[in-house]
């Protein structure tokens, strides 16, 4: 089980262990289901990889931050504006708040536009937040699932008043953790398929050399 680094991409094992493998692959006859020696197809590599990419982009905190209390404290706010209490139907109401929510530099513009939220979601969460506030709690370790504010299932560090902080960090172990299956997943098929003979040579098939 010679190993050889002369041409890494396209075979791992030296001349003799190569050999062994071809005449083990010819004489194998796998009950009638043959297989040839091909290189595993571009699009599957590209699919793979954009599986990959996808999954860590959409569970980032940039891209798959959880809604916050916080983050709509400023629609329920607005609630109470005048205009708000007299708009002629729900949709109106919702312009108004957003065009008000619009102009606070506080507000998080760009997660409330990837968490968009109907007037009857404001009327079943805000009693939720304002009751939060009323009990001085932080507002961003609490979150928005469907009608419910519940607490967030992350635990961080601890705050000078003993209160754990539960907001999405922007890195966490998971993401460690991935990256090293990960790894050792691709590095262990390279090699696993790298161990191959070069794909310019296809088995015949019950053809035995011995």
């Amino acid at each position: 089980m010679g190993w050889s680094f002369k041409d890494p991409l396209a075979t791992l094992s030296d001349d003799e262990t190569t050999e062994k493998n071809k005449k083990l692959w010819e004489r194998e006859l796998l009950g009638g289901l043959t297989e040839d020696n091909n290189p595993v197809p571009v699009p599957v590599v590209w699919l793979v990889l954009l599986t990959v990419i996808t999954a860590f982009l959409v569970t980032f905190p940039l891209w798959g931050q959880r809604p916050t209390a916080k983050l709509y404290l400023p629609y329920v706010q607005a609630m109470q504006n005048p205009e708000v209490l007299n708009a002629k139907n729900d949709d109106e109401a919702l312009k108004i708040i957003e065009n008000i929510v619009s102009k606070d530099p506080n507000a998080n513009h760009a997660l409330l536009e990837r968490h968009p939220v109907s007037m009857d979601d404001l009327r079943m969460i805000a009693p939720q937040i304002n009751a939060l506030q009323e009990h001085h709690e932080h507002l961003g370790d609490y979150t928005v699932v469907g009608p419910n504010v519940v607490t967030a299932n992350f635990e961080g560090n601890y705050r000078p008043d003993g209160t754990r902080i539960r907001q999405q960090p922007w890195w966490d172990k998971g993401y460690t953790i991935d990256l090293f299956y990960l790894s050792y997943f691709f590095l262990a098929v390279f090699l696993m398929i790298k161990r191959l003979p070069p794909t310019t040579w296809q088995p015949r098939h019950g053809h035995v050399e011995e």
